[in-house]
C-alpha cells in the first residue's frame, strides 16, 4: 500500500513539472511574438521576413485544387502537393522545388536602373555566383535594409504568391529546358539559344514571351520593344553566310553599347538560323561568341545599312519568314507567348494585366473551344510618339495621326471584329474580353496577331515573306480548329512610326502570284487532310 501511495505521489509531482514546463513554452512564444510586433511596428517596418512565410490567407482557404482549370492544358503537378509544398516551406524544412519555386518579387523581370557589367563571359555564366544584383530603388547590395521587406510589401508580396499559386495551378504547364542546342531544321541549321538572357531558366507559368524574327537591320526596333514590354523576348535572327558577322556584332552592340543595354541582356534570348547552302565560314561556340566585345566607338552594325547590301539580297535568298517564326516560339520557355513582328510595340503593362485576367478566370475563359487572345493593331504617323495606353491611341485616331494596321495596303487581312465598338469604347484599369470573334464572314482572311500557346498550330515554313499571305494557312487551321479569338479591350499594338501606303511591286506581285498557287494547290489540300473542313473557313 505504501509502495502504490509513493507511486502516486511521483507521478503528481511529474505531472506538476510538465505542466510548468508547458506554461513556461507558451510565455516564451508570446515573449518572441512581441518581440517581432516591436521591431515591426517601432523598427521602421523593416524585418527580415523571408517569403517562404507569408502565405495569403485566401491561398489557404481555397486549395488549389477547387480553381477551375484553363481548357486544352495538359495535365501536371497536383494541387495539394503544391499546397503541402508551402506549409512545408513555412515550417522551415527543406523541400525539393525545381518547378514548385513561389515567384516573390522575382527581380529577375525587375526592369533594372543602372547598367551591370557586360558578361563577356558567355551565356553560360549569366547566372554565376557573385553577380551583381541591380535594385529598383537606387539601394545597393551593402545598405541599411538591403533584401528586407517592410511592412507596407508585405501585402503585396503575399499578391503576388497567390497570383503565382493560381497561375500554376490554372495552367499546368510544363518547365521547358534553356540549354543552347545545335540542330537542323529541315534546310536550315539552327543554333538554338545561341546568345542567352540574363534572366535564366523561367517557370513556364510566370510571364509571357514575345517571340519574333528579324535580319541585323530590323534590331533598331529592340530597344523601344524592351521598353514597352519589360518581360522575355524571343529572337530568331536569319544570319546566312556574310550576314553572320553583322548580325553578332549587332548584338554585342545591343548588349554592351547603350544606356538601355542592360534590357537587352536581361531579357533577350537570340537564336540564329541560316540554309545549309549559305554556311558562313566560322560559327563560334556560345560560350565563345561574345568574345571579343564589341567597340562601342563605331556606329551601330544596323544604322544606315539598306537591304541591298544584304547577303541575302545579293544571293536572291527569299526571307524565310516562318521559320524565324516557329524557331522563336519553340524556344519559349513560357507557356503564354505573343508571336508577333519586331516592329509591332504592346502598350506597357500588358503582361501583368494578362496574368491577373488569366487568374480571374471569369466565365467567358471558361469555354471549352480553344482560345488565342487577338490584338488590335494600330500605325501612327512618322511625327507621333508611339502611345502608351488606350486613351492616348484614341486621341491619335481622333486626330487623324492614327490608322488601323494596314487600313491603306491590306484592310480585310487585319480587319478586327467590333473594331469600331472597340475603338469607341473607354479604357478601363483591368484588362478583359470586349468580344468573341471568329475566322468567318467579312474577317474570314484575317491575320490576328495574337498572345496564344505551344498548342496552337505552326506557320507553313514553305511560305516566305516575299510571296505574302504567310499567315493565311495558320489562320485556317485555326478556323477549322473552331479557335475562340477572344479580342483584349486595353490591349493594342503599334507599328513602328510610319504609316504604310501600297506600293507596286512587280517583282513581289510574281512571287505573290507563285505563293498562292503553292496554297491552292499544294499547302490547302493538305490542310483539310489534317485538319478538316470547317463551313465558313477559307484559306
Amino acid at each position: 500500500m505504501k509502495q502504490f501511495k509513493d507511486q502516486k505521489i511521483k507521478l503528481i509531482r511529474m505531472l506538476t513539472r510538465r505542466n510548468w514546463l508547458l506554461r513556461c513554452s507558451i510565455l516564451i512564444n508570446v515573449a518572441v511574438l512581441l518581440y517581432l510586433c516591436s521591431h515591426l511596428l517601432i523598427g521602421g517596418g523593416n524585418f527580415a521576413l523571408g517569403p517562404a512565410y507569408i502565405i495569403s490567407d485566401e491561398s489557404m482557404l481555397k486549395p488549389a485544387a477547387h480553381v477551375q482549370e484553363v481548357p486544352q492544358q495538359q495535365q501536371g503537378s497536383q494541387p495539394n502537393q503544391q499546397q503541402d509544398q508551402l506549409l512545408l516551406e513555412a515550417a522551415g524544412r527543406d523541400v525539393d522545388n525545381t518547378n514548385n519555386n513561389v515567384n516573390v518579387d522575382d527581380s529577375r523581370f525587375d526592369v533594372p536602373t543602372e547598367t551591370s557589367q557586360s558578361n563577356n563571359g558567355g551565356p553560360g555564366s549569366n547566372r554565376a555566383a557573385g553577380a551583381e544584383i541591380l535594385y529598383q530603388d537606387g539601394g545597393a547590395p551593402n545598405g541599411a535594409g538591403a533584401g528586407l521587406l517592410n511592412a507596407s510589401d508585405i501585402f503585396s508580396t503575399t499578391a503576388s504568391i497567390d497570383l503565382d499559386m493560381k497561375l500554376r495551378s490554372l495552367l499546368n504547364c510544363h518547365d521547358r529546358d534553356y540549354e543552347p542546342y545545335i540542330g537542323q531544321r529541315g534546310d536550315f541549321w539552327v543554333m538554338k539559344n545561341y546568345i542567352r538572357a540574363e534572366h535564366g531558366e523561367l517557370r513556364c507559368h510566370e510571364t509571357i514571351t514575345y517571340t519574333t524574327h528579324a535580319d541585323y537591320t530590323f534590331l533598331d526596333n529592340l530597344i523601344p520593344l524592351l521598353e514597352r514590354w519589360n518581360a522575355p523576348v524571343s529572337l530568331a535572327m536569319h544570319a546566312p553566310g556574310t550576314d553572320f558577322v553583322p548580325t553578332v556584332n549587332a548584338v554585342k552592340y545591343l548588349r554592351d553599347c547603350l544606356p538601355e543595354s542592360h534590357l537587352v541582356r536581361q531579357f533577350v534570348t537570340f537564336h540564329i538560323y541560316f540554309s545549309s547552302k549559305h554556311i558562313p565560314k566560322n560559327v563560334p561556340k556560345y560560350d565563345k561568341v561574345l568574345e571579343p566585345p564589341y567597340n562601342c566607338s563605331l556606329p551601330a552594325p544596323y544604322f544606315n545599312v539598306s537591304s541591298s547590301q544584304l547577303y541575302k539580297t545579293q544571293k536572291k535568298l527569299l526571307y524565310p519568314v516562318n521559320v524565324g517564326r516557329n524557331i522563336a516560339r519553340d524556344a519559349a520557355m513560357t507557356h503564354f507567348i505573343l508571336a508577333s513582328d519586331i516592329e509591332l510595340y504592346p502598350n506597357p503593362g500588358l503582361v501583368h494585366k494578362f496574368l491577373e485576367m488569366i487568374v480571374r478566370n471569369e466565365p467567358v475563359l471558361q469555354r471549352k473551344n480553344p482560345r488565342v487572345f487577338p490584338l488590335s493593331i494600330f500605325e501612327v504617323d512618322s511625327s507621333s510618339p508611339v502611345p502608351r495606353d488606350k486613351t492616348e491611341l484614341q486621341e491619335l485616331l481622333r486626330t487623324g495621326k492614327a490608322i488601323p494596321f494596314h487600313k491603306r495596303v491590306c484592310s480585310s487581312c487585319h480587319g478586327v471584329p467590333k473594331s469600331k465598338e472597340w475603338i469607341a469604347a473607354n479604357e478601363t484599369d483591368d484588362l478583359g474580353v470586349f468580344h468573341i470573334g471568329k475566322r468567318v464572314g467579312y474577317f474570314v482572311h484575317w491575320e490576328p496577331i495574337y498572345i496564344g500557346t505551344h498548342a496552337d498550330p505552326h506557320y507553313d515554313e514553305r511560305l516566305s515573306w516575299e510571296g505574302k499571305s504567310d499567315k493565311m494557312t495558320q489562320g485556317y487551321a485555326l478556323c477549322v480548329l473552331d479557335y475562340d479569338f477572344h479580342i483584349l479591350d486595353n490591349a493594342f499594338l503599334v507599328h513602328k512610326p510610319g504609316i504604310k501606303v501600297l506600293k507596286k511591286d512587280p517583282k513581289r506581285a510574281m512571287l505573290a502570284a507563285k505563293t498562292n498557287q503553292l496554297i491552292k494547290k499544294i499547302i490547302y489540300p493538305e490542310l483539310q487532310v489534317m485538319y478538316g473542313s470547317r463551313k465558313g473557313c477559307a484559306v
